[in-house]
């Protein structure tokens, strides 16, 4: 299959929004640890940030990083990375089967970005949490002081509020390997319930919610047309594209059947 592109310096349809040039970062494997941050790394900055990687990701100009997560995200405790660092508590991550010290939390990763020079994008918990830990979340990150989640982040070093506009509403919720798995429906009336609660508090940002998984909602006819012509498999396209005929021949002759029974019984 080939493909053509045409490509014309005048002409425009939009800007493109830089978002979508955007990255992703969650406690998984060694994106975090030993990934940007590795104390003992020679690269190392005095907060434990591996310059080399800072380097890096300036170097691809990426504009926006979600975080934290991503699965993890499902059954996180935002409180738990805040506060100093001996004091925070080591918890099992229940979606990557591992250990979580919370040594980088909220302050380490904003410290990063900004040291990165990209803008953050933070996810809230709707898996094994919901509204009231977003909106403290919320509350801790963007509010200017005076209230008791913005007084502990003054507390904890960070006096001006990190403004961030820009948050995730969950993580695939409609997964069964997602903590808080969840039907669509139910999780669309939570996220829009959590969207009206932040802007009400905050109401200049951008909220992301999340969709089905892209296979998800593929009519069968198309589903043949890709295992047949995209993944080079003809004999099992023809063999369900067999199965559907039989079926449509089926249910048309009931169908046929019932319209002569209605008839007859009129």
């Amino acid at each position: 299959m080939k493909a053509r592109v045409v490509a014309h310096a005048r002409y425009a349809v939009a800007e493109i929004d830089k978002r979508i040039y955007g990255s992703f970062l969650e406690h998984l494997g060694g994106a975090v640890y030993t990934g940007i941050y590795e104390p003992d790394h020679s690269t190392a900055d005095a907060s434990g940030m591996r310059q080399d990687v800072i380097d890096l990701v300036r170097e691809f100009d990426t504009p926006i990083c979600r975080y934290p997560g991503g699965n993890f995200v499902s059954a996180y405790n935002w409180e738990d990375g805040i506060g100093p660092k001996e004091d925070r508590p080591t918890r099992p991550d229940l979606a990557w089967k591992t250990l979580e010290n919370n040594h980088v939390g909220i302050h380490e990763y904003a410290d990063w970005a900004d040291k990165a020079g990209l803008e953050m994008m933070l996810a809230v918990n709707l898996g094994s949490r919901g509204l009231d830990e977003a909106r403290s979340f919320v509350k801790y990150v963007n509010h200017p002081g005076g209230s008791y989640w913005s007084d502990m982040r003054r507390k904890n070093g960070r006096a001006d509020p990190w403004a961030v506009k820009t948050w995730c509403v969950g993580n695939e919720m409609d997964g069964p390997w997602q903590v808080g798995h969840m039907t669509a429906c139910d999780y669309g009336k939570l996220a829009n319930e959590t969207a009206k609660a932040l802007r009400a508090f905050f109401d200049q940002v951008y909220l992301f919610s999340i969709g089905g998984r892209p296979n998800d909602n593929l009519v069968m006819v198309y589903y043949i047309y890709q295992r047949a012509f995209q993944n080079d498999d003809g004999g099992r396209a023809a063999a369900i594209a067999v199965v559907l005929f039989l079926i449509v021949i089926v249910v048309s002759v009931l169908n046929f059947q019932l319209l002569r029974f209605g008839e007859r019984r009129t």
